[in-house]
């Protein structure tokens, strides 16, 4: 069998880590290692646990969830995949946590089902975490913080292909769905995918996308 994916919880409020432990201490393939009150300690925490996915406070106490995943993600040689909770979907810290790299974001108030799949979901797979909800934080965030690279700059640095992989990324497309899209073998795909991460210099595809939407290489509406 597969060994159960280790994720860390990381909450200023005990009631929100007791429930999120609950609902995925019940699953078999799931594994809380461990839990962190402040954005420092989660770091301090993850960096001792090495654990595969950290589901990340957005607002704490001392080291928000931005700065948390900012130091994670910058300073691990292999970091988790961190999903931002947040009580508002279209909050700017939550797009500034995009944009620092965690993988997606959660709603405090998702069902348990829900939580369940996402952070298989970040872990397991290539697709995108709600990508229509990905869209409409950059509607409501990615112009006011227009890149400086225009899309015409952008799209002189990648390939054909890997324009045209990274706006099937924006739809929320994985590996395989772009690659029967295309007409293309899994592995180009991959190596599409990466060429394109590569030239935005960006840690994952989440990163990506936002980057795209924010030069206006892509468009949210």
């Amino acid at each position: 069998m597969t060994a159960p994916l280790r994720i860390v919880l990381a909450d200023d409020e005990r009631m929100v880590r007791t429930a999120l432990r609950a609902i995925l201490g019940a699953e078999e393939d799931l594994e809380v290692v461990g839990e962190a009150t402040t954005g420092a300690e989660a770091v301090s925490v993850v960096r001792e646990l090495r654990p595969d996915v950290v589901l990340m406070d957005v607002r704490m106490p001392e080291v928000d969830g931005i700065r948390a995943t900012e130091q994670l993600l910058g300073g691990m040689d292999s970091p988790p995949r961190v999903i931002v909770v947040t009580t508002f979907e279209n909050d700017s810290y939550v797009y500034d946590a995009l944009r620092a790299g965690a993988s997606g974001f959660l709603l405090k108030r998702s069902g348990a089902d829900e939580l369940v799949q996402a952070v298989r979901l970040v872990a397991r797979t290539d697709s995108l975490l709600f990508p229509a909800a990905v869209r409409a934080l950059a509607a409501e965030h990615a112009q006011a913080r227009r890149a400086r690279t225009a899309a015409g700059q952008l799209r002189a640095q990648l390939s054909d292909r890997e324009a045209e992989v990274l706006r099937l990324m924006a739809r929320g497309l994985s590996n395989a769905e772009i690659a029967e899209q295309l007409v293309l073998g899994a592995a180009t795909v991959k190596t599409h995918v990466a060429g394109a991460l590569a030239k935005l210099g960006v840690r994952n595809r989440t990163q990506a996308v936002i980057a795209a939407y924010e030069c206006g290489f892509v468009s949210p509406r």
